[in-house]
């Protein structure tokens, strides 16, 4: 993946909210759905998702600043092997992320004591011979027994962590993901999915002579949205409304999961009043309500144009002599 930081166009100076701002304004131009027939809008979505992991999360970017993680988020390689031990030692537990797609994945390979200490040898001999290496090492390497042993447990299972969009977990969705090993497949995402939620593909993830193959579990994540944050079943939204919209009043078009729906805003509306889409959110999971839906929550904000507005500021003079008040009154002020 290229630097995060080229990716979201900040300098590495940056601040949280200018790296914040840029993802919003990034994540909205390309996200899958504003680009319909693009094949590689998904790729450049999450490519923005995988750097704002890094990013946005201020103990990854000061590790990705100090070169101790790379940029798709991975341990850097610092020369030698923890703790003096033998390469054949990497055993369980390697991660990695795999290529434009974004999707993050970890995986194991060989058993507790892969290295060729703690039996590392004998374990390689059992692979060898199908788990018929013996203990009879002593008999020094040209007079080794082999016996009959429980034949070990090969570990072939491949774990992926795969970022969907919010609108592909509330309505499903197929997706590629590309596993470690290089193999690329087709993942049905089943709507509704939550984060944390497992997908698990029988017999896609590695092969061993004399064992079956092992399963490629999936683990879902849900990835930061443009404008939504996700509050259980509910959804938040912050709904910029202009000055004459909130003194006037005014119907205004309001973006949902299912479509943008039009929302009358009363006249004389504060920043900050909050208004309840019923059955906009997501849908819920136990069983005494499904097929039910939680809400969205649209929190106005008033925006003034940029720039100055000779006008408008005469107009806000006139008005402020002719009609004083105090909205801080209840602070003490």
């Amino acid at each position: 993946m290229r630097d995060p930081y080229e990716v979201l166009g900040v300098q590495k100076g940056a601040s949280a909210a200018a790296i914040k701002s840029a993802f919003r304004k990034l994540a909205k131009k390309h996200h899958p759905d504003a680009n319909k027939g693009d094949a590689k809008a998904a790729d450049r979505f999450a490519e923005l998702n995988s750097a704002n992991e890094i990013l946005g999360d201020e103990d990854k970017r000061k590790q990705f600043d100090r070169g101790e993680i790379d940029a798709e988020g991975k341990p850097r390689f610092q020369g030698g092997f923890e703790g003096g031990g033998s390469p054949f030692g990497a055993g369980r537990g390697a991660r990695g992320r795999a290529g434009p797609g974004g999707f993050e994945y970890s995986f194991n390979s060989g058993g507790p004591g892969a290295g060729m200490g703690a039996g590392g040898f004998e374990d390689i001999l059992k692979s060898m011979f199908g788990g018929r290496a013996g203990g009879g090492m002593g008999a020094g390497m040209g007079g080794a027994r082999f016996e009959q042993e429980q034949p070990f447990a090969a570990d072939l299972d491949l774990a992926v962590t795969m970022s969907v969009s919010l609108e592909d977990s509330m309505k499903g969705a197929t997706r590629r993901v590309r596993l470690p090993t290089g193999k690329e497949l087709n993942v049905k995402i089943p709507a509704g999915v939550t984060a944390g939620q497992q997908i698990r593909l029988k017999g896609q993830g590695e092969t061993a002579p004399g064992h079956r193959p092992g399963d490629v579990l999936i683990n879902i994540t849900i990835a930061p949205h443009p404008f939504f944050k996700v509050e259980g079943n509910d959804l938040r939204l912050e709904l910029p409304i202009t000055l004459d919209e909130a003194v006037l009043g005014a119907k205004v078009r309001v973006p949902t999961l299912d479509g943008a729906v039009q929302l009358s805003i009363p006249k004389n509306t504060s920043s900050g009043r909050t208004f309840r889409l019923k059955g906009k959110g997501l849908p819920h999971k136990t069983s005494s309500n499904l097929g039910e839906f939680g809400d969205l929550f649209a929190v106005t904000r008033i925006g003034l144009p940029d720039g100055n507005d000779a006008e408008l500021e005469a107009l806000m003079e006139k008005w402020r002599a002719d009609h004083p008040y105090n909205p801080r009154k209840d602070l003490g002020e």
